[in-house]
């Protein structure tokens, strides 16, 4: 898997997602292989020794001939590699541990109606498994993403439970996961919420000309202006990305980095817009935006604090970054 360093200034902010309040039915949201599939690498042929060739032109060996010797080591093949399928998709459609207190009644209705359509037993099984998701998403996003897939292997034809399947796997850093399954989320219910994450992922996957398609797909001129701040964020990640740090810094430009609201993208944006001058060399300016974002960021989402203090270390040396001479008094023997 690719995986790049994400900062939290360019990461979109998670959506509705399990156990989170539904605009539409999403937001938003690496590429490590689940969803039922064996262990890279088995399978087929690809498990037999190098010296066993399908029975053509083999070496003869004792106690058959070539072609029986070979159909038994695929044989032998396929029955464990079935074995090892059956275990695998086991362990994920059982899934991690519930705890007891969670009921399924901590999700949203917006979510919960959309389990009407399945068993009331089956729905019942998959609503813990998302709110389970829900309560551990910021903690420990790997075993809320497993708490997902086992809602899947229920349910996969619902929109949220692939959608929370992809968020839980983009905020585990399953870059390729999270793409497929909001893709799937957004051809069941046609949102376009998905298409920060979707263009996010791009960019976990080293993408960035994918990531820039995303962003000028239409749709997103129909995002909510939250949403909107959130795409605008991940372009410019992506310019970036393609040392375009001019450009970058243009897209960043365009957007309301002196809004006097106090809504959770604002830091964010312009944490962004910090780390993009201060990788363009311009130390004076980033200090004073990383200083802006210390500003309106009471939550603490960002590390601007700790950037100012080490940009200050730089620039701005006090006293007690200076060296302090002797005095007399200090040399003086006893």
């Amino acid at each position: 898997m690719q995986e790049r360093p994400r900062n939290s200034g360019d990461k979109p902010r998670r959506g509705s997602g399990p156990g989170r309040p539904s605009g539409s039915s999403d937001d938003r949201s690496g590429d490590r292989g689940r969803g039922g599939r064996g262990p890279s690498g088995q399978g087929g042929p690809s498990g037999r020794s190098s010296d066993r060739r399908d029975g053509r032109g083999g070496a003869r060996r004792p106690g058959g001939t070539d072609d029986s010797s070979a159909r038994k080591s695929r044989d032998w093949v396929a029955e464990r590699d079935s074995v090892r399928q059956r275990s695998v998709s086991k362990e994920e459609y059982d899934g991690p541990e519930i705890p007891e207190e969670i009921t399924g009644k901590e999700l949203p209705r917006a979510v919960t109606a959309q389990l009407r359509g399945i068993p009331e037993k089956l729905a019942a099984r998959v609503a813990r498994h998302l709110a389970a998701a829900g309560s551990l998403i910021d903690t420990d996003p790997e075993t809320a993403y497993r708490h997902t897939l086992a809602a899947r292997a229920r349910a996969s034809r619902i929109a949220v439970v692939r959608e929370a399947c992809g968020e839980t796997a983009y905020a585990a850093g399953h870059f390729a996961e999270a793409l497929s399954e909001l893709r799937a989320a957004r051809r069941m219910n046609g949102a376009a919420d998905y298409l920060p994450v979707i263009a996010d992922c791009e960019r976990g996957l080293g993408r960035a000309e994918k990531a820039l398609d995303v962003a000028r797909d239409p749709a997103v001129r129909k995002l909510g202006p939250a949403l909107r701040i959130e795409m605008t964020i991940v372009e410019a990640g992506a310019r970036r990305d393609l040392r375009q740090l001019d450009a970058a810094l243009r897209v960043l430009e365009n957007a309301p980095l002196h809004s006097q609201n106090r809504e959770p993208w604002l830091p964010r944006l312009r944490y962004a817009y910090a780390e993009t001058l201060l990788e363009a060399g311009r130390e004076e300016d980033a200090l004073t935006w990383f200083h802006r974002t210390e500003a309106v960021d009471g939550e603490r989402t960002t590390d601007a604090y700790e950037q100012v203090a080490e940009l200050e270390r730089r620039l701005q040396p006090d006293a007690a970054g200076t060296e302090v001479l002797p005095t007399d008094d200090d040399t003086r023997e006893d």
